[in-house]
């Protein structure tokens, strides 16, 4: 098969990495397929196997593009600029850290809600596969690397474990308020209610360890 015409590569493996997390989102892993792929990102018969051969290269494309965006949304902050690593540049303040982090579950509990739903689904699939193992953690490492980073500005003298403490809880927080058993009774996200649990979240992991 030849190369599939007219977007770059690169623009082609984004887009088809964007809808399969898509697809993933709205039906689970039993609705990723090449073939319904190449359909719902309206690409001609056959374009999404010759990027991704397998369903394997596939899942593992999601996870670095899931990286990518979960790091972008780090980066840039909601609203944009008030982004976590800018506290990196500047003195550490716990209280800007909390309303940065708030603003961060805010918006994957609100519009990056699908995103994050199909990052839960895909995560167990590395679980039962021990070929995606490398890529999923691949994918996680950059996280926690910025978490590192971040809870380091902020004083704390074990950065690496405070991240991963940090990252646990916040994964924990994501799955419990959009998969977990209270999901669907509990009230909307409330950005001032995450700001209080974000600030109680990054006191307890910077606490001096017992």
């Amino acid at each position: 098969m030849s190369t599939p015409p007219s977007a770059p590569t690169a623009d082609r493996r984004t887009l088809i990495a964007d809808t399969a997390i898509g697809l993933v989102a709205a039906a689970g892993l039993r609705g990723l397929t090449h073939r319904a792929v190449d359909a719902a990102a309206g690409l001609p018969a056959g374009s999404t196997s010759y990027y991704f051969r397998t369903r394997t290269a596939l899942i593992g494309a999601c996870y670095q593009r899931l990286a990518e965006l979960d790091l972008a949304d780090v980066d840039n902050g909601s609203p944009p600029g008030a982004g976590l690593p800018a506290l990196a540049g500047a003195a550490p303040d716990r209280e800007a850290a909390a309303a940065a982090l708030a603003g961060l579950l805010y918006r994957w509990l609100t519009v990056g809600r699908e995103r994050q739903l199909a990052r839960f689904e895909l995560s167990l699939e590395a679980a039962r596969n021990p070929d995606l193992e490398a890529d999923f953690h691949r994918a996680g490492q950059g996280a926690r690397s910025r978490a590192a980073g971040i809870v380091a500005a902020l004083g704390s003298q074990r950065p690496q474990e405070t991240a991963e403490l940090l990252v646990a809880w916040t994964e924990g927080l994501l799955y419990d308020r959009l998969a977990g058993a209270l999901a669907r009774s509990r009230p909307a996200p409330d950005l001032a209610e995450l700001t209080a649990v974000a600030r109680r979240m990054l006191a307890a992991a910077l606490a001096d360890p017992a």
